[in-house]
């Protein structure tokens, strides 16, 4: 097995970024904490849904559940999984993980590959009945959006057999509006 430098220091980054404080993004009370996404290669999660939500980025570990606001916003840069496996950023109505909407990425070398899951999601969800789109920053990449009832988009995965990843450069942002 070798030692590959490029991929600890990654890690290393990632989880000294994870540790570091969050700044508030919004003068509103009760805001969410917010990871400052300049310099591109980040989510930007805007919710319009007129409730808070509950955000958790899952790893090899569930990650650690943020309140994002009514009106609010959250970002956050890529980061790896130290077990070489995806992330995925799970949104939810409620505090527990039993519906929830997701956003999945995983690296590899200067590509991001990403899709939109609604497999844990109730088809009753405000999620479903409130729709939301993924607007990229690079045009060349694909936007995804599931309109207001739409309970089997086909932007988004549905079941596991579904065919439903895009691939983007990682330097691009995407915007995920939710309602």
């Amino acid at each position: 097995m070798t030692f590959n430098v490029k991929v600890f220091l990654t890690g290393l980054l990632a989880a000294t970024a994870a540790a570091l404080p969050h700044m508030a993004r919004s003068n509103q009370s009760g805001a969410v904490e917010t990871r400052d996404s300049s310099g591109g290669g980040a989510l930007q999660i805007v919710n319009n849904m007129g409730t808070d939500l509950y955000v958790w980025t899952t790893s090899s570990d569930p990650g650690e559940m943020k309140t994002l606001s009514s009106g609010g916003d959250y970002s956050e840069k890529w980061t790896t999984n130290d077990n070489g496996g995806g992330i995925s950023i799970k949104i939810s109505t409620s505090q527990d993980k039993d519906s929830v909407l997701q956003f999945e990425y995983t690296q590899d070398g200067d590509t991001l590959y990403w899709d939109m899951s609604s497999i844990d999601l109730d088809e009753t969800s405000d999620f479903v009945k409130s729709g939301f789109t993924v607007e990229p920053s690079d045009p060349s990449c694909k936007s995804v959006s599931c309109a207001p009832g739409d309970v089997n988009c086909k932007d988004a995965y549905q079941l596991p057999d579904d065919v439903n990843t895009y691939s983007c450069s990682l330097d691009a942002g995407f915007t995920l509006t939710l309602g």
